[in-house]
């Protein structure tokens, strides 16, 4: 039997969500060499032959954000045999989700930039198909596990959780039946705090945090919520 070529190597890719608050956003960055100098990419480098891909992946993010303590979950791999003009280049892409109340004061690095999800990006690559696979995970995630929480502060009202919902959907949820399934899986926790939450608003809102440990619980168990 004829032995294998190994003449391959690994990168990885991150696909890095944050919601401000109105919009989810993600992270790109710029090419700084051949090929493809000045386009835009996924943030994204090189897995050595001793390093885990998860090791590789926090050490992006510290590199980006100067902390590491995010959601990482990985993605899938791009083998496609031609992504890459330099040779056999397998991706292994992971799906990350940050908080914007921690990050969104952090001075990013030289080409990197938040986009949102209706800005047309033609990225180098496959990074494109990245995006759209890492939109679809995100999509299933929050159906039935409760992901949204990562990306919203500790203290948020029932109106910016149903904003999120409504932006990873990308379709309107019913307020009513929203409220109902939400306050109903014990995940919320009423704090004693209101705040207005729009500008003209006379009603304050109710402002809640989540319950650590039924969200432990409901992280392994999961849920269907049919919205």
């Amino acid at each position: 039997m004829k032995a294998p070529d190994f003449s391959a190597a690994l990168s990885t890719s991150l696909m890095i969500f944050a919601f401000d608050g109105d919009s989810v956003l993600y992270l790109i960055g710029r090419k700084k060499s051949e090929p493809y100098s000045g386009a835009s990419i996924l943030p994204s480098t090189y897995i050595n032959v001793n390093e885990s891909c998860e090791d590789v992946a926090r050490s992006m993010l510290s590199d980006i954000f100067k902390t590491e303590h995010f959601y990482v979950e990985q993605l899938n791999a791009f083998p496609r045999k031609y992504r890459h003009p330099e040779g056999r280049i397998v991706n292994i892409a992971h799906f990350v989700l940050v908080n914007w109340e921690e990050i969104s004061e952090t001075e990013l690095p030289e080409g990197y930039r938040w986009v949102h999800r209706e800005e047309h990006n033609e990225m180098a690559f496959d990074h494109n198909e990245i995006v759209a696979f890492a939109y679809e995970r995100l999509k299933r995630r929050v159906r039935h596990r409760p992901m949204g929480f990562y990306l919203l502060p500790k203290e948020f009202t029932l109106k910016e959780i149903r904003q999120l919902y409504e932006e990873v959907l990308q379709r309107p949820l019913d307020k009513r039946n929203f409220q109902k399934k939400f306050t109903r899986s014990e995940l919320l926790l009423p704090i004693d705090k209101k705040v207005i939450a729009a500008y003209g608003n006379k009603k304050p809102s109710q402002l809640y945090s989540f319950d650590e440990q039924q969200y432990a619980t409901m992280s392994i168990k999961g849920y269907d919520f049919k919205f």
